[in-house]
């Protein structure tokens, strides 16, 4: 039988399914695909935390809505690091990254097109939750090789250790679930 965390998110009430990631360690899984009021709720009130900006980009991942709903509220664009190259792309800037959730090493790949939108931009790294910093570490690679500069790096959870962190933003802290 599943167990299930609680908390508040974005001061909405939510119960989070919780995941083993190894024989020691559970994490209590945070989807924000198909939570609306939670995707619209967090980004406004991460917007209202985060400086200046001209662009926010995201992995491919749990974090495009949130990317979205930030880049609709403010009005600015948003670029997404795909997981692959697609036919499309041309002049790909690519980079490393192995995250907590994701068995294997991956890429992240910004088509030239998408990289030249982050050239000489304060760019705004956006991501659901920021828990070991290597999917923020791709996404500050990216937004270098492509000229742009870091405004700051925001998500709704910081998880673990990531909660002590100061040089993020976040709403909420998210604990890891130890086992004995």
């Amino acid at each position: 039988m599943a167990e299930f965390y609680e908390m508040k998110i974005a001061g909405l009430d939510r119960k989070l399914k919780k995941c083993a990631v190894s024989d020691k360690l559970d994490i209590a899984a945070f989807i924000m695909f198909s939570d609306v009021e939670v995707t619209v709720e967090s980004a406004k009130q991460l917007l209202a935390k985060c400086p200046e900006f001209d662009v926010i980009i995201t992995a491919e991942s749990k974090g495009i809505p949130l990317a979205y709903e930030m880049a609709r509220q403010s009005g600015k664009n948003y670029v997404v690091a795909r997981k692959s190259v697609k036919l499309y792309m041309t002049d790909v800037v690519s980079v490393k990254v192995k995250s907590i959730t994701t068995a294997n090493e991956q890429m992240l790949h910004l088509d030239g097109e998408k990289a030249a939108l982050l050239k000489g931009k304060r760019v705004l790294i956006v991501d659901d939750v920021i828990s070991t910093g290597e999917s923020l570490k791709a996404l500050e690679s990216l937004v270098e090789q492509a000229g742009g500069t870091i405004a700051a790096e925001a998500a709704v959870l910081a998880e673990g250790d990531a909660a002590e962190r100061d040089d993020i933003i976040f709403l909420d802290p998210l604990p890891l679930f130890f086992k004995a």
